[in-house]
């Protein structure tokens, strides 16, 4: 087994750890690190659950190495809101438009939605819906999701508008 040194930036804070050359970047970021908005799914990269940003990026944390996020800064959805408590754009979205229920994937929606739309450019609802189908959400239905990223791009917020 070898072992490996990293400094991550988390959420803006640093840490060091000393990890095994075969751990996910997710297990690292939930078991060592504490980060449990990090969801793990199915360990394939197909459902979404884990994504989080890596400078800036959105990726599948369940296949990316923990040594591979070496000297890299990392966002998780604990760090999207604000220190005050004022949440992301995209936190917001998902609130007000009903865009969760049983809240298994929605830490990895946000960060895709998230790494999106932090931009100078705006993207269009056909890119962030696009951005969606590397998500997997069993309990909404995807409508409440949609709505949210109506929002976010200001589209208007008819019930029945592209439900």
């Amino acid at each position: 087994m070898s072992e490996h040194k990293i400094e991550v930036v988390i959420n803006g804070r640093p840490h060091r750890a000393t990890v095994e050359g075969r751990k996910t970047l997710c297990d690292y970021l939930r078991g060592d690190a504490g980060y449990t908005g990090v969801h793990v799914g199915c360990e394939h990269g197909v459902c979404g659950a884990c994504t989080v940003m890596v400078d800036g990026k959105a990726v599948r944390s369940c296949l990316m190495l923990a040594v591979q996020a070496d000297g890299c800064d990392v966002v998780t959805a604990e760090g999207l809101a604000e220190p005050n408590g004022t949440l992301h754009p995209v936190q917001a979205a998902m609130r007000d438009c009903h865009g969760l229920q049983c809240g298994f994937c929605t830490p990895g929606v946000v960060m895709t939605l998230a790494s999106l739309t932090g931009g100078n450019d705006a993207p269009t609802e056909d890119a962030l819906i696009a951005a969606m189908s590397g998500h997997v959400c069993r309990c909404t239905g995807y409508q409440g999701i949609r709505r949210a990223i109506r929002q976010l791009t200001g589209q208007a917020q008819d019930e029945g508008a592209h439900a």
